[in-house]
């Protein structure tokens, strides 16, 4: 179908379909305003995000525990991702496919972008580990639970299986962001979010914020995982779930979006910094 035919059977003028322009409009849109938060409010929500994910992680192993089937337990941590998603918190890996689109458009920059994943990253964990102190105060049983749970991950071997799985960790996520913004539908997002929360908590995949509060809480009630063993799996977790975000999903859709992104560079301001303030 030629250019010009699409633009004749679509409402708008892109010359791509109307529901893709929507979505691509959505995504630069949350994306900037991300971008142009101020950095208190960045270690807020990343704080309010590492809290919302616990309680994901307290319904999975309360399922995991009466269980022991992992992919109950899955479909549990989704509450997690509904609170992150009701209460417009924020999760570190939720923040490839929106804000990078932002930057490519030239609503923001990468100096923002920086200061993004570096806040969120540092409150997702700091939330996360008080959440988890005060969850292994409150629920000692789950001691075995958890233990076992974490040392899946501080166990396993650095091979091509840990890194495919760190990879589908972070794709995952990214997608069900992007699953987000495809619709308007409260319902239809939240059935997005039960998605991503089953695959990666069901799946065991390989998630540097969901597993490291796992991890937390074990080493808070004695399992013998030290700090350093948490930052080695960490370290390789992260660059391995950017790799599965940034590059399976986010440098693809802006593939496909390269018009509509085209058009977003020549309407943005030179300086994205002073669109809309510094924060």
């Amino acid at each position: 179908m030629s250019e010009e035919r699409r633009r004749e059977i679509g409402e708008s003028e892109a010359p791509v379909e109307d529901e893709l322009q929507e979505s691509f409009d959505n995504t630069v849109t949350e994306g900037a305003e991300r971008l142009h938060r101020t950095f208190r409010t960045i270690l807020v929500t990343g704080v309010f995000g590492g809290l919302e994910v616990g309680l994901g992680v307290m319904a999975y192993l309360a399922v995991l525990h009466e269980t022991g089937d992992h992919l109950l337990a899955g479909i549990a941590f989704s509450v997690g991702l509904i609170a992150l998603y009701l209460a417009h918190s924020e999760l570190f890996t939720e923040n490839f496919l929106m804000p990078v689109a932002a930057v490519v458009a030239k609503e923001g920059s990468l100096k923002q972008l920086g200061k993004l994943w570096g806040g969120t990253l540092l409150a997702n964990l700091a939330g996360g580990w008080v959440f988890m102190w005060i969850v292994m105060q409150a629920f000692p049983q789950w001691e075995p639970t958890v233990a076992e749970s974490a040392k899946h991950f501080t166990d396993a071997p650095f091979s091509l299986q840990t890194v495919a799985l760190a990879i589908l960790g972070g794709s995952t996520i990214t997608l069900m962001s992007r699953m987000q913004q495809g619709t308007s539908s409260d319902p239809a997002k939240i059935v997005a979010t039960v998605i991503g929360g089953f695959l990666l908590a069901g799946l065991q995949l390989f998630h540097s914020i969901l597993d490291s509060l796992l991890i937390f809480g074990a080493m808070q009630s004695g399992a013998g995982i030290s700090y350093l063993e948490w930052l080695v799996w960490f370290a390789y977790t992260l660059l391995f779930n950017m790799v599965g975000g940034l590059v399976l999903v986010t440098a693809l859709r802006l593939v496909r979006t390269k018009e509509l992104l085209a058009e977003r560079r020549r309407e943005a301001p030179r300086d994205p910094d002073a669109s809309r303030g510094n924060g």
